[in-house]
């Protein structure tokens, strides 16, 4: 039985007719999307996911803003009822000249994100404890720009029951360890007084985002304490900087974090459950990060809202996490093909059942012993980071490094990809029966269009893998006519 629609949200109400009134605009861009109800335009907000891809990328070289604004969700009382409703009581900066089509873009954004920031619905008690909370969510724009925001939920400093507020950045770069540390500084002066966040929301806002391995020192003047320096320093491997796999790690063996790879893969519908907003926000872009360098271009939402849920009744590929308290509501939903991942006892209560044949038996157990490899050694997050990736990002240069070699080019430069040579060119018959499903994702779609478009391989992180396979090849074949 498809869960019922609630009633609109008085705030959201008022955006519908704005949202609506953009959708030709979307159309244009993703196929088959219609002019429906509000959940249905929040749901496309949060469509596409912050891209791992290098050539998808914004060029985050360095020298942008850090972030657009910084917000305060605050939950307020709807009436003389038990419901309460998220709303925005501070914003900076406050956005002013901008033209009609600007405020409407930024109505329409101001006014989905408190839905987000309180995904758990409006039935609040006030608290006297809380553990605070770290999550992220991506919301895209008409013209296909992402937006992530970067969440810190507590409680307001204070005695007696309160209830929680979210501390939300906004910002268009992925970089979720650098923006954990800002949103630190935030809660520490939060503890202080808002006028204390202001002045060093105001510096990083004037400070030239670093380019990767950089690092931006921050002077902030603290009541009682005086002047502090902040270093907020970017990873040097700049495409992973927008993951932590620790996570996921925890949650899950190797063994289901491949076979969530393999739905991934072939772009099936996942769901995955949690308690915790910070877990779920976590998983899933460790999730979606596994696929680079191709990029998750389907619904993508890290923590949906109470009144999202009936995105799980989608028929095409989505990704979502869901807070445990909803797990009825999902199994209750007529879902089809779909893996239901169970974070908090590290099970799966739906699958398909062919998750662990979908890729080549020995590149998967490539990954499984990569994977187990030092794994109770000590590590920093980046090597961890490193350790998890490196064997995903392997697996596709074995079976899709060689792209490039077929793509033909005409005199202009266009090129037009050879298809049936590129995976008969596979001389392993398990690893060709893969990539000839693979090439039929819109995955490897959107990857292939853009290589087609560009004269020469991105130079970056996964080109550089693809060279130093095709030198070990070239070692080990010199190496055997040696020894011949």
């Amino acid at each position: 039985m498809r869960l019922p629609t609630p009633p609109p949200h008085p705030r959201l109400e008022k955006m519908e007719g704005q949202v609506v009134g953009m959708l030709r605009l979307f159309r244009n861009r993703l196929p088959g999307l219609r002019a429906g109800s509000l959940q249905d335009n929040l749901r496309d907000a949060a469509k596409e996911p912050e891209r791992a891809q290098e050539h998808c990328l914004p060029p985050f070289a360095g020298g942008q803003h850090f972030f657009e604004y910084l917000l305060v969700v605050s939950l307020k009382k709807k009436g003389s009822g038990a419901d309460y409703e998220p709303t925005i009581t501070y914003q900076f900066p406050k956005r002013e000249n901008l033209l009609r089509g600007q405020q409407e873009e930024e109505e329409r954004l101001l006014g989905a994100i408190p839905l987000f920031c309180f995904p758990d619905g409006n039935e609040w008690a006030p608290l006297t404890e809380y553990p605070r909370e770290t999550f992220s969510f991506v919301l895209t724009n008409v013209d296909g720009s992402r937006k992530i925001g970067y969440c810190r939920r507590l409680l307001p400093a204070g005695r007696g029951p309160r209830l929680p507020k979210v501390y939300c950045i906004i910002s268009c770069i992925g970089c979720f360890g650098l923006f954990s540390k800002i949103l630190d500084e935030v809660e520490k002066r939060h503890q202080i007084s808002m006028a204390v966040i202001y002045p060093f929301m105001q510096g990083l806002r004037e400070a030239a985002f670093p380019a990767p391995g950089k690092t931006v020192t921050l002077k902030s003047f603290i009541p009682d304490s005086g002047t502090e320096f902040i270093s907020l320093t970017r990873p040097l491997d700049s495409h992973l900087e927008h993951v932590d796999f620790s996570s996921l790690l925890r949650c899950l063996r190797f063994e289901q974090i491949l076979q969530i790879f393999a739905s991934a893969v072939l772009e099936r519908r996942i769901i995955f459950l949690a308690e915790g907003l910070s877990t779920l926000s976590q998983c899933i872009h460790a999730a979606a990060a596994l696929l680079y360098p191709f990029s998750w271009a389907h619904t993508y939402i890290p923590v949906v809202p109470e009144r999202l849920l009936d995105t799980v009744c989608c028929p095409t590929p989505f990704m979502v996490g869901v807070q445990m308290r909803f797990q009825q509501q999902v199994m209750d939903s007529p879902m089809e093909e779909v893996l239901l991942v169970n974070l908090c006892e590290g099970t799966f209560l739906m699958s398909v059942g062919d998750e662990k044949d979908i890729l080549p038996p020995k590149l998967q157990d490539d990954i499984l012993d990569s994977l187990g490899q030092g794994t109770n050694e000590p590590q920093t997050s980046e090597q961890l980071n490193e350790h998890v990736s490196g064997p995903f990002v392997q697996f596709f240069v074995k079976t899709v490094g060689h792209y490039a070699s077929y793509i033909k080019r005409e005199a202009n430069g266009q090129g037009h990809f050879q298809e049936r040579a590129f995976y008969k060119a596979l001389t392993s018959k398990a690893n060709r029966r893969f990539v000839k499903k693979f090439v039929k994702t819109q995955l490897f779609s959107l990857f292939i269009q853009e290589a087609e478009k560009s004269r020469n391989p991105p130079a970056g992180y996964f080109q550089q893998k693809i060279l130093e396979y095709e030198e070990q090849k070239k070692q080990k074949k010199s190496r055997e006519k040696t020894v011949k």
